[in-house]
């Protein structure tokens, strides 16, 4: 099987996209990221949900996670607050994580090791020079675990 039988849509937004539609999609849909591309629509990055989450909680708490008891449940709340007005490229850290790209017609096994090389839950899958859709890991190891026909 190749990586473009493989591939599904998948939600992609723009390193210009608003943060807090961004953000809302990737809670809505329970997504484990989303991919972000340049402006002509190439794939650059991936937009972790682990990294949003870092957005609830203060560095000083990230540091010492002792302090998260003494902290209200109100400072989640305010986290609608810190993505108004953001792009999509703000929320990315200074070395923003690697996406795994992968051509459509890399094997399965091609594909979960540049996943595992780059411990990325999405491969955007390339057919020259165009995204033509995401692999997700639990979408590979669906395949990967299914019966052999």
């Amino acid at each position: 099987m190749h990586a473009d039988e493989m591939a599904e849509d998948f939600p992609v937004v723009g390193v210009e996209s608003d943060a807090w539609e961004a953000v809302t999609r990737l809670a809505e849909q329970r997504l484990p990221g989303l991919v972000v591309t340049d402006p002509k629509g190439r794939p650059v990055s991936i937009l972790p949900g682990s990294q949003v989450v870092r957005i609830l909680v203060p560095g000083y708490v990230q540091d010492d996670p002792s302090l998260a008891g003494v902290l209200s449940e109100s400072m989640a709340d305010r986290v609608a607050d810190k993505l108004r007005g953001k792009t999509v490229g703000q929320l990315l850290p200074d070395e923003a994580p690697e996406l795994a790209v992968v051509n459509d017609d890399d094997t399965i096994v091609e594909v979960a090791a540049v996943m595992a090389r780059l411990r990325c839950p999405l491969a955007a899958v390339m057919r020259g020079g165009e995204l033509v859709g995401v692999i997700t890991a639990s979408r590979l190891l669906q395949l990967a675990l299914a019966p052999p026909e």
